[in-house]
């Protein structure tokens, strides 16, 4: 297989050395003073280069959109994103980046459905999160509007939302939602339950995109961890993961 030039051995075991097999991060939060991510232009260099050493090769950064909390738009993002962009080339850091968006599924969300052009990714990926008590009311019927206007529905960190059981999962994916993992859920980062969670979601074969959801340096110091446990080799191994497509 071609990512076998990409595993090193220790004490007996075979892990990837970096994360080029996955070559595309599409969840973090690194445009500079946007959301609760990234708080100026240095920490987001910083980062990247972090992320770029760990061998990532293109990052698609998706600021929150949420109508009571960050109020960004096509414009705000767009205008961040630029001013990044030009840093980056300034460093000369060897990585490609743009951006879309992270909608939180709220009230003003859901009336915009068909009125405006929300950011996307690759195929026409929306990246969508939720409230962490509940799902939304007529969740569903929210999803079927997202795919008439010819959206791909991509779920955020659903092994975070502590109501979804395994069936949830299988409801979602069966009505064409793309799960999207957090890697820090592959250790106990969020709590031993997500990680035991995750490691049926991966034997199921649940996962269609990993993303490092980074909001801050701390986080981006936790990355190596990941890629050394049993699961993100289980991941890679058993999951038909679309990140190195884009």
């Amino acid at each position: 297989m071609k990512w076998l030039h990409n595993l090193f051995r220790n004490n007996n075991k075979e892990y990837f050395k970096d994360f080029s097999i996955i070559s595309t991060d599409i969840h973090s939060h690194l445009l500079p003073s946007i959301d609760d991510g990234s708080k100026d232009l240095e920490t987001s260099i910083n980062i990247i280069k972090k992320l770029s050493d760990l061998g990532f090769k293109k990052i698609i950064t998706t600021p929150h959109v949420m109508s009571d909390l960050y109020r960004n738009d096509s414009k705000t993002i767009m205008n961040g994103l630029k001013v990044l962009q030009q840093e980056v080339v300034k460093q000369k850091i060897d990585i490609i980046l743009s951006a879309a968006a992270e909608y939180y599924i709220d009230y003003e969300f859901v009336q915009n459905i068909g009125k405006q052009d929300f950011l996307t990714f690759g195929n026409n990926f929306l990246l969508i999160e939720h409230s962490f008590h509940e799902a939304p009311k007529d969740f569903f019927n929210i999803i079927f509007k997202l795919q008439t206007e010819g959206y791909n529905v991509v779920l955020a960190h659903p092994e975070r939302y502590q109501f979804y059981q395994i069936d949830d999962y299988k409801k979602l994916i069966d009505k064409g939602v793309y799960l999207q993992l957090n890697l820090l859920s592959l250790t106990n980062y969020y709590s031993l339950n997500v990680s035991k969670k995750v490691q049926t979601m991966i034997d199921r074969k649940m996962f269609s995109f990993v993303g490092t959801d980074c909001h801050n340096q701390q986080q981006a110091e936790l990355y190596v961890n990941c890629m050394r446990t049993n699961l993100f080799t289980d991941l890679v191994n058993k999951n038909f993961l679309l990140n190195h497509t884009l």
